[in-house]
């Protein structure tokens, strides 16, 4: 029988993904309730720490997606109040959401990541800072928030225009990275009492372009195949590298590593792109759709993150 907890769920904030956390939270928090847990809702505005320290919760239930919830200073503010919750700590979600420091952490620790470097905006305007095509996207943003595809006959110009709609127009600095033709490929990892699972692989397949902030969130745009069709070598090392990325990052609860997949190369052509330490709980979310092919129900998934926390906390 599952201990009764007043747990907070804490949702919306104001990141670009505030939408997608107000989801995420209401599933959580209709999960909770019928598994007989105590629920207080908070969307998070800046009076968080009063409103956490009057509702006294057993637990912290984190809902949010981007920042300030997923890069470490909510965890901070949490630990200075001595509030237990859920998902990684301060200092994996600050690396983690940098995907520059997470690429100085994982790939010295023989994950492959793509190369890639730091550009300025006004770089990028005087021109092409890698050979076409290639990626541009903001350091600290989830979800395929602000990325570009930048090819030979796209519609950004050569060099790319000032007045280009693009994440240049909205961040000074740019993660450039070479674009990785072929497959998107994600993994699920869940800590449990005996270590962190993988739960395994999905490949995902927009109907159009490519798996953009819209792909994910619209239902319909994207073909999620799971178990993905893909070799067993490939397989089970997307498995590996997911579970390897959430140790050395140190990730708690849960996490999700995404993948891009060069099926010319074989297992040379697998790079991870980030790692997701909240990864979405909502009802096109890859994390509770993987635990659902491997028998685990939508509430039992949230149990198993408030397991974790729990035993983290003892």
């Amino acid at each position: 029988m599952v201990e009764s907890l007043h747990i907070v769920v804490l949702m919306g904030g104001w990141s670009a993904e505030r939408a997608v956390s107000l989801t995420s939270g209401a599933g959580v928090a209709e999960a909770l309730e019928s598994l007989g847990h105590r629920v207080t809702r908070i969307d998070m505005g800046h009076d968080v720490a009063a409103r956490l320290a009057e509702a006294a919760p057993d637990l912290v239930f984190n809902a949010l997606h981007g920042t300030p919830g997923e890069d470490g200073s909510v965890q901070g503010l949490m630990d200075l109040m001595g509030v237990r919750y859920t998902h990684s700590g301060l200092a994996t979600s600050v690396v983690a959401i940098d995907k520059v420091l997470t690429k100085q952490v994982l790939v010295p620790a023989g994950v492959p990541m793509p190369g890639g470097r730091i550009v300025t905006s006004e770089e990028v305007f005087a021109g092409d800072p890698l050979p076409r095509p290639y990626v541009l996207k903001p350091v600290n943003e989830g979800s395929s928030v602000g990325v570009a595809i930048v090819t030979d006959g796209g519609n950004h110009g050569n060099p790319i225009g000032r007045d280009s709609a693009g994440p240049w127009q909205e961040f000074a600095e740019l993660l450039a990275e070479p674009y990785i033709r072929g497959r998107e490929l994600t993994t699920a990892v869940l800590e449990e009492a005996d270590g962190p699972r993988a739960l395994g692989v999905t490949e995902l397949r927009p109907k159009s372009g490519w798996y953009d902030y819209e792909s994910k969130y619209t239902d319909g745009m994207t073909e999620h195949l799971f178990p993905a069709p893909i070799p067993d070598d490939i397989e089970q090392a997307c498995r590996a590298l997911a579970v390897q990325a959430h140790r050395v990052l140190g990730c708690r609860g849960c996490s999700r590593a995404d993948f891009r997949w060069d099926d010319e190369r074989g297992v040379d052509g697998l790079f991870v792109l980030e790692v997701n330490t909240q990864p979405g709980m909502t009802p096109l979310s890859l994390v509770p759709e993987q635990a659902k092919h491997t028998g685990m129900s939508y509430p039992a998934l949230v149990q198993a993150i408030v397991d974790a926390a729990m035993r983290d906390a003892s």
